[in-house]
């Protein structure tokens, strides 16, 4: 507000000594100048009336003299000053337009209104920086769960990109360089309300920048960080920035765990997906035989790493290798959308082929190149802007890669369901057959519907609910939850995948373990079991009925006529 002030003062100095002047020399001569009576008399205008009359005056509306007619002197005193003050305004107001369509005022205006709807915010919300590929996917994610979330971002067709978007929650955006701190403080990075920073810019140096002044400046935030260098990971993490994504070592382990463990990867990819979503169909890249890698970039060689070590041959196709590097294997030098280049790589022999380069023409040709030489492959492609979606569709590629796309699903993840991301780190340690099991008992669980996921908290109405049934010594278990509350011999069509309990993370856990309050839940099934399983929590009624399959007393009429019934009759 004070720079607002500040501008207006300045700009418009001038234009407002020039009104003052011109009406205190139009006001002191009409004081100062006689009018005439008809009968020879003179008179003076008090200032009081003299203001008034130059007032209306400037206008040029003209009320009439006033209080009486003038003399000659005092209209040709008023011609004057009529000229005078609308040549005034004219200037002050053309003075007032050009203020209005200053840069500094409107970008001083839009900053008082990003912080004034900022300051509004009275629940958690999450910062966004950079509001790309990845940001605009993980904004509409967040509002469509109700979250809040502020973006910053120096693009300012981003900015009216964003406004235009139909969310189901206002997002306050700005204009503004995420590397300043005063931007981010601007932002609400103070705010108690702040749970969390997302710096998801294209830049690594931005990224460092933004989680190292959201950890000096707000130390408790939860910072998550997009980086696709390994200098940079190790930089950020070295002050405690809480997640790193990188989409170049997320895909490659993707893939490499595909070859392993395909039941896995068809789990996780059903899970980091958005609600509702059917259960996708396993993806089986071969784990024999050669695969060739075109583009030897920061994508190529985390591919490269990871399924050199499933003991795969491997072959690199890369137009500039003194820039990007050599591998330790086999090198043809070139792009891989020419013929002669991926028969050179041993094309024919090929079991699989990714097609990596950071150009989505290049992409699509090599993948387009190499199916007409090998109809068999199996093909891995890389696309880099969104835009080029349809293209990518049509190719029909086995497996599509978008960074952007593959950051944004993790910091999802992480930020809807937390209890997610501990259960697929116990996955990655049971064997393949343990994930097959388990979607053969999500599939027959939700039959043809898609199946849904969600975390449920044992607050303090369980432990009110629970303290009821302590007289007959039952105690609510997993399996108690998981009971039909209209018949409890009906299970929920849910499964229990985690409980978090004091500290304690257990994947899917056996159903006679107990219920305590401020145990987590994340649970999949049907969605229509959600609703359910909260009713078994919140009622105590509910809850009696579904442990020892009585059916107290609803309602305080009901329970007082039993009460009185029980002291008439005790032995009954």
């Amino acid at each position: 507000m004070d720079s607002i002030v500040f501008l207006v003062l300045r700009r418009m100095r001038a234009p407002l000594l020039t009104l003052i002047v011109v009406y205190s020399i139009a006001i002191v001569g009409l004081v100062l100048i006689p009018g005439r009576d008809p009968d020879g008399g003179t008179w003076h205008l008090s200032f009081f009336h003299a203001f008034y009359f130059v007032s209306y005056m400037s206008t040029t509306i003209g009320f009439g003299e006033l209080p009486r007619a003038f003399s000659d002197a005092q209209r040709i005193w008023v011609t004057l000053c009529i000229y005078a003050t609308v040549i005034s305004w004219l200037y002050s107001v053309g003075s007032m337009i050009a203020l209005l369509q200053d840069k500094a005022l409107r970008r001083a205006m839009e900053e008082r209104r990003f912080a004034h709807h900022v300051r509004r915010i009275k629940e958690d919300f999450y910062l966004v920086c950079g509001y790309g590929q990845t940001g605009s996917g993980l904004v509409r994610a967040l509002t469509d769960r109700n979250q809040r979330a502020v973006v910053l971002d120096n693009n300012p067709e981003r900015i009216d990109l964003l406004r235009l978007e139909p969310l189901r929650e206002f997002v306050p955006a700005l204009r503004a360089d995420v590397r300043r701190p005063d931007n981010l403080l601007l932002a609400g990075l103070r705010s108690p309300y702040c749970a969390g920073v997302l710096a998801l810019t294209s830049s690594n140096e931005v990224n460092l920048k933004v989680a190292l002044a959201a950890k000096l400046m707000h130390q408790g935030v939860q910072v998550v960080c997009r980086a696709d260098s390994h200098d940079v990971e190790a930089n950020m993490a070295s002050f405690g920035t809480d997640h790193i994504y990188d989409p170049f070592d997320i895909f490659a382990r993707y893939l490499g765990r595909a070859i392993d463990s395909p039941c896995l990867t068809s789990l996780q990819d059903w899970l980091g997906r958005l609600h509702g979503s059917t259960l996708p169909d396993p993806v089986y890249p071969p784990a024999e035989g050669l695969w060739i890698i075109c583009g030897y970039g920061r994508f190529g060689k985390a591919l490269y790493g990871h399924l050199a070590e499933q003991g795969v041959e491997l072959i690199v196709i890369e137009m500039e290798p003194e820039a990007t590097g050599l591998p330790p294997g086999p090198l043809i030098k070139g792009r891989g959308t020419e013929a002669v280049t991926l028969e050179q790589a041993d094309i024919y022999r090929a079991a699989g082929l990714v097609a990596g380069t950071d150009n989505d023409a290049n992409n699509l040709s090599i993948v387009m190149t190499a199916k007409q030489l090998n109809p068999e492959l199996f093909t891995v492609v890389r696309e880099n802007h969104l835009m080029n979606d349809g293209l990518f569709q049509a190719v029909n590629a086995d497996i599509l890669m978008h960074p952007s796309l593959i950051v944004a699903q993790r910091i999802q993840t992480l930020l809807s369901a937390p209890l997610l991301m501990e259960f697929v780190a116990q996955a990655e340690k049971e064997p393949d057959s343990w994930c097959c099991e388990l979607v053969s008992r999500i599939i027959a669980l939700v039959e043809d519907r898609p199946p849904s996921l969600w975390e449920l908290s044992v607050g303090t109405a369980f432990g009110y609910a629970a303290k009821c049934l302590e007289p007959s010594g039952a105690r609510p278990t997993l399996e108690d939850l998981l009971r039909d509350p209209r018949n409890r011999d009906e299970p929920l069509p849910a499964i229990v995948l985690v409980q978090r309990c004091q500290g304690e993370h257990w994947p899917l856990p056996a159903l006679d373990r107990p219920l305590c309050v401020g145990d987590h839940l994340l649970v999949c099934g049907r969605s229509e079991a959600q609703g359910w399983m909260q009713w078994t929590l919140n009622n105590p009624d509910v809850l009696t009925y579904v442990v020892t399959g009585a059916q107290p007393s609803r309602g305080a009429l009901w329970r007082w006529l039993k009460q009185r019934l029980m002291q008439q009759h005790p032995g009954s």
